[in-house]
């Protein structure tokens, strides 16, 4: 086998660290020298100055090794390793991903009493991400380059971008090692670039609570909710985002409208810490919010929560009426490769109890009242639309044997992969039609409805988020969504 020789920048020995602050300092510093040096030798490529030798950098990585078997705070559903061994992930974005890392790694020194350490790993690092901090290069098409690219640079490997972390189907590392971490570094990058083409928005101004809807009528009540918000020192929320990446920070700033809005729009209620709010508009369709949901938990956001539009299924409830989900029945079907679908999705305390507290201050009803307009029960998510068109002992049938009370088009996906990346996760729906008893979504209704029943609707999604922002993580991040062996970050 003939051995390739590359030119790589020198990198530092691995470094052990007592300090989580000074590691992710290292872990920064090795990621800018590697995305500097592939982005000035990249530079000097496209001027013509071609390097006698492929060029490749590598991804930081932080590792940490145990050898004892001392229990750890068993309330916790992360910051502890499973068994003694030595652990590893590799590092993309330590600027974006700080608090974080920082937050993890001191939980599992202070847990184990071990250091960590911090060097380059063996993973190339691929050109397309690196360039991701150098907004004056864009890498174009090999098919436009006069040289084929990969002759030269890494590109992304999709063999190696995978969900088998997350998926409980990775096999150890090469040396050994065991997985840190729920993603590697090009799984993240591979996402951090997705999210920025389909909701045209950095992924910086994500923020750790995020709802999802189906309608762009709340798009609009949420920029309502955000201009009053910012019109309030109190309110704590400093900005508002918007695709296109503009921000104001004034109730008066001005949102320019884009001549094409992305395929997800996305709009961001800033909050420091990154304790604000985003929301997403996925659209129809669980192949939507399969995506949304897939690139956004990588940012390891604390809790997202589904507050859309569904048809109602029972004949006591009536338009505008709320649902809370605490089963689904998952016939999305865009999920089955990756979460069986015998496997439960189980409701989550603290969601649950935040969401039907909000639902109670936003009406003002309370106990018993409160059954007037909300039911919780089953969710059931279809990937037909015109589901009620087929014969009554197909479809319809299976819903009244699952006891289902409503049905949409996203909401069990969106919570099952909430289950299956560790992100806790809600539903709140409001019935806009109830086509099993004749009450068709028809555009008079729909436009009476949407008046009524949005503004409320959107301001009991963001009340659910206030309050789960104020719980403490280790009460948020259930042990419900952990399995046997898990990785030791969040």
């Amino acid at each position: 086998m003939i051995e390739m020789s590359y030119l790589s920048p020198r990198t530092p020995a691995p470094e052990a660290f007592h300090d989580a602050e000074a590691a992710v300092s290292r872990l920064e510093a090795l990621y800018f020298q590697a995305t500097h040096f592939l982005a000035g030798h990249f530079a000097r490529t496209l001027k013509g100055e071609r390097p006698p030798t492929p060029v490749r950098a590598y991804y930081p990585e932080v590792r940490i090794t145990t050898t004892s078997h001392a229990g750890t705070d068993n309330r916790l559903s992360y910051g502890h390793l499973p068994v003694p061994g030595t652990y590893v992930a590799t590092i993309t974005r330590p600027d974006l991903f700080r608090h974080y890392l920082v937050q993890q790694l001191d939980l599992l020194m202070r847990n184990h009493g071990v250091a960590v350490e911090v060097g380059p790993s063996l993973t190339p690092m691929p050109l397309h991400f690196a360039m991701t901090l150098n907004p004056d290069f864009a890498v174009p098409q090999e098919s436009v380059l006069d040289f084929p690219l990969r002759d030269i640079f890494d590109v992304p490997d999709l063999t190696t971008t995978n969900d088998d972390i997350v998926n409980g189907t990775a096999r150890p590392n090469p040396d050994g090692s065991g997985h840190l971490a729920p993603f590697t570094a090009q799984r993240i990058d591979y996402s951090l670039a997705r999210l920025s083409h389909y909701t045209a928005t950095a992924p910086e101004h994500f923020q750790n609570h995020v709802l999802f809807t189906n309608y762009q009528f709340y798009v609009d009540e949420f920029e309502n909710f955000a201009r009053k918000a910012l019109s309030d020192p109190a309110s704590g929320y400093t900005s508002f985002v918007g695709p296109g990446n503009t921000e104001i920070t004034a109730a008066d700033g001005v949102m320019p409208d884009l001549p094409r809005l992305p395929q997800m729009p996305t709009y961001h209620l800033k909050r420091r810490g990154g304790q604000g709010i985003t929301l997403v508009n996925i659209g129809v369709g669980p192949s939507n919010a399969k995506t949304a949901t897939d690139h956004i938990a990588v940012l390891r956001p604390h809790a997202w929560l589904m507050v859309g539009h569904c048809a109602g299924l029972r004949n006591s409830q009536s338009l505008g009426d709320f649902v809370l989900a605490h089963a689904y029945v998952r016939e999305d079907h865009v999920l089955d490769a990756d979460l069986p679908i015998w496997v439960p999705i189980p409701p989550l305390a603290e969601i649950q109890i935040a969401l039907q507290e909000a639902v109670a201050e936003v009406t003002e009803l309370e106990g018993y009242e409160l059954k007037r307009i909300m039911r919780t029960g089953t969710v059931a998510t279809i990937d037909n639309r015109n589901w009620e068109l087929r014969d009554k002992s197909g479809p319809v049938q299976r819903l009244s044997q699952s006891r289902a009370i409503a049905l949409d088009m996203e909401s069990a996906t969106i919570a099952a992969n909430g289950f299956r990346f560790r992100v806790p996760y809600g539903t709140l729906l409001c019935v806009s039609d109830k086509p099993l008893h004749g009450e068709l979504k028809l555009p008079g209704m729909a436009t009476e409805f949407y008046r009524t029943q949005v503004s409320r609707h959107l301001l009991i999604g963001v009340r659910a988020m206030e309050r789960l922002r104020d719980m403490p993580l280790e009460r948020i991040h259930s042990r419900k969504l952990r399995s046997f062996e898990e990785t030791a970050f969040l």
